[in-house]
């Protein structure tokens, strides 16, 4: 399948599961036992996909492990501040916060999902350039020959479609729980999902040719999927010890399965191999 024509599905079937996790709190409540064991899954998948996939695939295109690592510390960092100035990594937990509190303090709060709505947006424009770089990468649009069954499209869409899901949760409960509509709620679901095949295309049409922004951008979304799955994973050990053998069952099989799409592609990530320390890319 054509690069372009990949993504543009991809970001079909990502748009479609960030509209269905908006209407996640109109159809039925979700237990906050299974939302966490959903978000501990999702969390293992992101990590596992980040360093066993991302990594290695953008030092192919860096030539330089030392670049690609720099490149994964300025992503991380980068969301570790988007989080910290919007605070908008909550998922569903804003409903619950504020449904004892009164009308008092939905009318203090109408407009508090605005820095959330601002910053998720920024992380799904990431996450569409992500996925870009992952999809050129997998094509070999870029030059590198992966041979065998590259699947670092593959593993990158899976990331986000099931993350997006959670990420609409955050707007539209603390919405809800704002007094806010549902036609409102939606349509600003909406707009937030969009987000993500605008990074996408933009991406793709404007630095299709160049491997080393596609290394960097590789690291970068490396960078922050490893901030994302930390930051959902690290409050268990203070706040869920009640259910720490099911979430830990549910990390474990995330980072089973991006290992698992990992042995589809073999351990050849991206056709690199290394001579004297110094990191190279087939063909060279």
């Amino acid at each position: 399948m054509p690069p372009v024509l990949s993504l543009i599905v991809y970001s079909v079937c990502i748009v479609a599961a960030s509209l269905a996790g908006g209407w996640v709190t109109v159809w039925f409540k979700l237990s906050h036992t299974r939302l966490q064991i959903v978000i501990s899954f999702v969390a293992g998948l992101m990590l596992g996909i980040g360093l066993l996939h991302m990594l290695p695939h953008s030092v192919a295109y860096t030539h330089s492990l030392d670049r690609t690592l720099l490149f994964a510390l300025f992503g991380l960092l980068a969301m570790f501040f988007l989080i910290r100035v919007f605070d908008f990594h909550h998922h569903g937990e804003a409903e619950h916060e504020h449904e004892h509190h009164g009308e008092s303090c939905r009318a203090s709060h109408r407009f508090s999902w605005v820095g959330v709505a601002i910053g998720l947006s920024l992380h799904t424009a990431i996450d569409g350039i992500a996925l870009a770089a992952a999809v050129m990468t997998e094509s070999g649009a870029v030059g590198h020959d992966h041979g065998g069954m590259a699947t670092l499209g593959l593993g990158t869409f899976l990331v986000i479609l099931l993350h997006k899901p959670l990420d609409a949760l955050s707007i539209t409960s603390l919405m809800a729980a704002s007094g806010w509509s549902t036609a409102a709620r939606q349509a600003t679901n909406a707009g937030f999902a969009m987000m993500c095949p605008l990074g996408a295309l933009l991406f793709f049409f404007g630095f299709s040719g160049n491997p080393e922004i596609i290394g960097a951008a590789l690291a970068f979304a490396a960078g922050t999927f490893i901030c994302i799955s930390l930051a959902d994973l690290l409050p268990e050990l203070q706040f869920h010890t009640h259910d720490r053998g099911k979430l830990s069952v549910a990390l474990l099989l995330g980072v089973a399965l991006a290992y698992g799409i990992g042995l589809l592609e073999g351990e050849n990530h991206g056709g690199i191999h290394q001579h004297g320390g110094e990191v190279h890319a087939e063909g060279e």
